[in-house]
């Protein structure tokens, strides 16, 4: 699977579920489950690049700051639902955290107290798997490096939240106090 068909496959299933981070993941497993074995492989394959690909310091305090904070697995959960707004999204995301801060659904949050996470998107390629060949996705993957995170900021600073993520912090972060 090519990384093209990687990103179709998302967008088909965001056509076929609506908005709903957890819908996009039950038809991207619908979808997968229909295909080859060795393409679902190539699906795993092209999370976990994606995956190590957005696992940056600013886009971990943009979900911070989005989702009133974000543990390890928070922050994978909310690349989950990243993963389900489209490659358009998840690419100017990971150039640009505070570029999330012009998504309607980002903007509502900073009402409504929102979180954005879908951990069932992480799943994807296992349950189709599982779906199309009752058997276990191979644990013996090939190791994605992580890049590290030595540029790892204090994501409950404001003032460095502000000069970070303005557009973000903007939305998110407490008015300063004078």
């Amino acid at each position: 699977m090519r990384t093209d068909d990687f990103w179709q496959l998302i967008d088909q299933a965001r056509a076929g579920a609506g908005t709903a981070a957890d819908a996009v993941a039950a038809r991207a497993v619908a979808l997968l489950a229909e295909r080859d074995p060795a393409e679902i492989v190539g699906y795993a394959h092209h999370q976990r690049r994606v995956l190590a690909a957005s696992y940056r310091v600013d886009l971990w305090g943009a979900a911070y700051l989005i989702n009133g904070g974000a543990s390890d697995d928070g922050f994978e959960h909310f690349r989950g639902w990243l993963m389900t707004q489209g490659r358009a999204v998840f690419a100017r995301a990971v150039a640009d955290p505070d570029s999330l801060a012009e998504l309607p659904q980002v903007r509502a949050a900073a009402l409504s107290g929102e979180e954005f996470e879908c951990e069932s998107m992480l799943a994807v390629p296992w349950e189709a798997h599982r779906r199309a060949t009752a058997a276990e996705l191979s644990a013996d993957r090939d190791r994605v490096p992580v890049p590290d995170l030595n540029d790892f900021w204090d994501f409950d600073d404001e003032a460095e939240a502000r000069r970070r993520l303005p557009r973000l912090a903007a939305l998110f972060a407490e008015p300063p106090q004078e």
